[in-house]
């Protein structure tokens, strides 16, 4: 019997820093979708971040390769960073597509994303070259059904987890713990390096 192809779940963001919203909701998905893995992908510099100053993509790298170190179903990827430039997840995916051309590839994205996706680069291409599943709050849901794009996506409710990497540099810089928001890893990290002070 031949084996079915590897499903893949690819994760991006900035990651500054990683934290247990995106390990949570990640491991959701993976169960609810029956995915193989989790790909956590940082961006090099995420478009809609372009004015804001963050952390060195090595560093990034670094701290979500602490996050899922240990977890079978998750692993870092460097893929944006090593291609530099702007990160678009159509470049990403047809990167893929030629490393792992039998991978079953599922993007995940959040409601924020959602709103948003029509203006990405090339979404018809996103949609057709992989499948598109958005992460929603329990109830939470406001204008779907004037997005026709929808129709060509998955919904998967997620736990929300109120934890945002804006508070997490804003409570590091003021001294304050940030302990049970970050694995243990990814907080020592923050400190041996000095983040966000």
């Amino acid at each position: 019997m031949q084996a079915r192809p590897e499903a893949l779940g690819i994760f991006g963001g900035t990651f500054d820093p990683p934290h247990h919203g995106h390990l949570i909701v990640a491991s959701h998905v993976r169960e609810a979708l029956n995915l193989d893995r989790i790909m956590f992908v940082p961006a090099a510099v995420p478009p809609h971040k372009r004015d804001r100053q963050i952390s060195r993509g090595d560093m990034r790298l670094a701290m979500v390769e602490a996050a899922v170190q240990g977890d079978p179903y998750c692993v870092a990827s460097s893929i944006e960073l090593n291609r530099g430039g702007v990160s678009y997840t159509v470049d990403t995916i047809r990167t893929l597509r030629k490393e792992m051309p039998s991978t079953q590839l599922t993007v995940l994205i959040g409601m924020d994303n959602l709103l948003d996706f029509e203006n990405w680069k090339e979404p018809e291409a996103i949609l057709r070259e992989a499948s598109v599943v958005v992460m929603t709050r329990p109830g939470y849901a406001p204008g779907l059904d004037d997005l026709s794009v929808l129709r060509q996506m998955h919904l998967c409710e997620v736990p929300h987890i109120d934890i945002a990497g804006k508070e997490i540099r804003r409570r590091v810089s003021e001294g304050m713990s940030i302990r049970y928001l970050v694995p243990e890893a990814v907080e020592r990290y923050i400190r041996e390096h000095g983040l966000y002070r």
